[in-house]
């Protein structure tokens, strides 16, 4: 099952059509709150219970330094530059594994992706 996604401001265009074409149930930043602050893009993913997808790093250190309450899953992409539809091939793949499950900060890297438990806030 595809896990209804937020993504970021930041995501490009291209690729949000992608997924949204490939069946992913996508909410655009862009589109919905566009210039919301980190706290307020992360507070919404969490409400919405969607993974969040982002370019940014700044909300690793919200949820594991700020302690913030997380979203059932953040995905930190980590390549740039980037051809503007290439993030939605990699996020397609990624979520088609069947193993992977919420509760995790997920950072997709050019060559590795790893996993980090998301802490859970009282």
């Amino acid at each position: 099952m595809k896990p209804p996604l937020l993504v970021n401001e930041n995501f490009p265009a291209p690729a949000l059509k992608r997924l949204r074409a490939a069946g992913f149930d996508v909410v655009a930043v862009a589109e919905n709150m566009p210039g919301a602050s980190d706290r307020v893009v992360l507070e919404r993913a969490r409400e919405l219970g969607r993974w969040l997808v982002t370019f940014d790093r700044d909300y690793g250190e919200l949820v594991f330094l700020h302690e913030l309450q997380p979203p059932p899953a953040i995905v930190f992409i980590r390549q740039a530059p980037v051809p503007p539809d290439a993030p939605a091939e990699w996020l397609t793949s990624l979520l088609s594994d069947p193993a992977l499950q919420a509760g995790y900060f997920i950072t997709l890297g050019s060559k590795t992706i790893r996993r980090r438990a998301l802490p859970q806030v009282a």
